[in-house]
Formats: structure tokens, C-alpha cells, sequence
């Protein structure tokens, strides 16, 4: 069976690689990254290397690619938008409203819970490796004990690129836009 299933998996990376570096749409290149990235993750499976497998879906499947598709679509829009209109009414206010109370509700939960930085330092070492936990679980106990504010930092930071980087390109299509007015008249 672990035959089989790296024959398949391979085979779905062979073709999403090669549809990486053939594809002229970057959005088919970027899903044809997706499939061997996936086939990836099965064949880590295979070798039950879990955290791989878990990590090669989370990051670069899902955050990576995710990144990658929207840059494209940033950089290759055909149309010119309105950017002084907004698609639904609210939206921004709804955002920043869903966007406050999440972080007071992580705050809240980090105060309130036992979770956050030890006194003793890093577990994971002084840990049995007898233990009857797995490696997944045992470096999901340190990253959100031990090291939960850096990861949250991480998240904020990322979210705040993003935004950024949002914010940024819009700034890029108004003065493109007023660019062209000028030229017209």
C-alpha cells in the first residue's frame, strides 16, 4: 500500500511541478504549486512525519500560496476600480469593529488563562522521550505555553503587512489613476 500510495504521490508532484514551470496564467501556475505541495504533504505522511505534513499545508499551502495568488491578483488587475466607493456600505466600520473586539477577546483569553510564558523556560527538553505524547503535540504544548506571545507578535505582524501592503497598492491605483486624467485632458 505505502507502494501505491507513492506512486500517486509522486506522480502529483511530478505534474504539479511541471505545471509550475510550464503554465503561462501565474493564478494556474500558483494551483499547479498547490497540487505538488499537497502531494508533498501525503508523501511526509507516508514517512509519518506528521508536523511536515502539517506544516507543508498550514504554511505553504495555506499562507505561502494564499500570499503568492494575492500578489498576482494585486499586480495583474486589467480594470480600473473606484476606490472612493465602497462595494457594501459599512464595511470598513463593520471591520474595524470585528477586528477590535477579536483582540480584545484574545486579550482576555491570554489574561485570563493559564497560558503564557512559564517561569522554568522551555519544556520540550526536559521532557521524557517516553513520553506518550507525540512530537506534533509536544511542540504544540511549548509554542502555546512557552512562546505563545511570539507567536501572536508573528500574527500581528503578517496581519499588519497585509494590511499594509493593501493599503499601499490602493494608494499605487489612485495615483495611476490621476496619472491618466491628467494625460486625457
Amino acid at each position: 500500500m505505502e507502494t501505491a500510495v507513492f506512486i500517486v504521490c509522486a506522480a502529483i508532484v511530478l505534474a504539479g511541478a511541471l505545471g509550475v514551470v510550464l503554465a503561462r496564467n501565474p493564478v494556474h501556475a500558483a494551483l499547479s504549486l498547490v497540487g505538488t505541495l499537497f502531494g508533498m504533504a501525503v508523501l511526509f505522511l507516508n514517512l509519518e512525519a506528521h508536523f511536515l505534513a502539517a506544516v507543508q499545508i498550514i504554511v505553504y499551502a495555506g499562507a505561502i500560496v494564499v500570499l503568492f495568488l494575492f500578489v498576482i491578483m494585486l499586480l495583474g488587475v486589467d480594470r480600473l476600480e473606484d476606490l472612493s466607493v465602497e462595494p457594501i456600505t459599512g464595511q470598513r466600520v463593520l471591520a474595524a469593529i470585528v477586528g477590535l473586539g477579536t483582540f480584545v477577546l484574545a486579550v482576555i483569553f491570554i489574561l485570563s488563562s493559564s497560558i503564557g510564558p512559564s517561569d522554568s523556560g522551555p519544556q520540550i527538553l526536559t521532557r521524557d522521550i517516553t513520553d506518550q505524547y507525540s512530537n506534533l503535540r509536544q511542540i504544540a504544548d511549548v509554542l502555546f505555553t512557552d512562546y505563545v506571545y511570539a507567536f501572536e507578535a508573528t500574527a500581528a505582524l503578517l496581519t499588519i503587512s497585509v494590511v499594509g501592503a493593501v493599503v499601499m497598492s490602493r494608494r499605487m491605483a489612485r495615483s495611476d489613476e490621476t496619472q491618466d486624467t491628467k494625460v486625457d485632458d
